[in-house]
């Protein structure tokens, strides 16, 4: 049987259609990662208050570096403007922020400050983990977790799953259990490689400027309705492979 779904543990969102959302109202793209930032906060509080423990937004990836300089630039100060904001009210409401990636040394120092005080401030916290992808890509992560388990000089046999996910960087980090993609893209674009596994994925046509708790809640909705089966078939499947997963 599959297991009937309640309220994910880990949810993660690509936040995709800023630039779109943008173009469609005749702005500058900068204009719509500024939009972006009352759905990000919507979110954050509409996973918190649903009671899912974990939250990763993907807001810069590997990749984004090829965005003219100028963007870069502006989506820099917006992220640090937001941090600072919203730094309070993070940690009033129990969420434990970290930020996945960070390695490029493009990123700005008073950014990585802001960053660095905003782990530090929130690192008791429980109520919720928020996990910012920041610069990350999920293929250098895996690619450095084998570079650590190759420095650690574990045999051969006993490297494992277990054993290979322990050096991927927040190792203590559950699988993801739900991905919501919006804009209606259909692609990973290179997200939590390893812990997107065997999430399920939900793609609504909304741009995330304009993504609200309703759209969150109605994904969680489409989640509650799916049966993860990992690969089990059910008692009643026949050999034309209905209910594989």
């Amino acid at each position: 049987m599959g297991v009937v779904m309640a309220v994910p543990r880990h949810v993660a969102c690509v936040m995709d259609g800023n630039g779109r959302w943008a173009t469609q109202r005749s702005l500058p793209r900068t204009a719509g990662h500024e939009a972006a930032e009352a759905a990000v906060m919507d979110v954050i509080e509409a996973a918190r208050s649903s009671g899912v423990t974990w939250l990763s937004l993907y807001a810069f990836s590997t990749e984004n570096w090829r965005r003219p300089a100028a963007e870069v630039d502006i989506l820099m100060r917006l992220v640090r403007r937001a941090i600072r904001k919203h730094a309070p009210v993070l940690h009033a409401r129990g969420v434990r922020c970290r930020f996945l990636g960070m390695t490029d040394p493009r990123i700005p120092a008073p950014l990585v400050r802001d960053i660095t005080d905003l782990t530090t401030l929130t690192s008791d916290n429980r109520r919720m983990t928020l996990t910012v992808a920041f610069d990350h890509g999920g293929r250098r992560d895996i690619v450095e977790a084998a570079r650590s388990l190759i420095r650690s000089a574990m045999p051969p046999d006993q490297v494992t799953e277990a054993s290979f996910a322990q050096h991927l960087p927040y190792s203590d980090t559950p699988d993801v259990d739900l991905v919501i993609r919006t804009s209606g893209e259909q692609r990973i674009s290179n997200f939590m490689l390893w812990q997107v596994a065997y999430a399920e994925w939900v793609f609504p046509q909304v741009l995330w400027p304009d993504f609200r708790a309703a759209h969150f809640w109605e994904c969680l909705d489409a989640y509650r309705r799916r049966q993860r089966r990992f690969g089990e078939v059910r008692q009643s499947t026949t050999m034309t492979g209905e209910g594989l997963r």
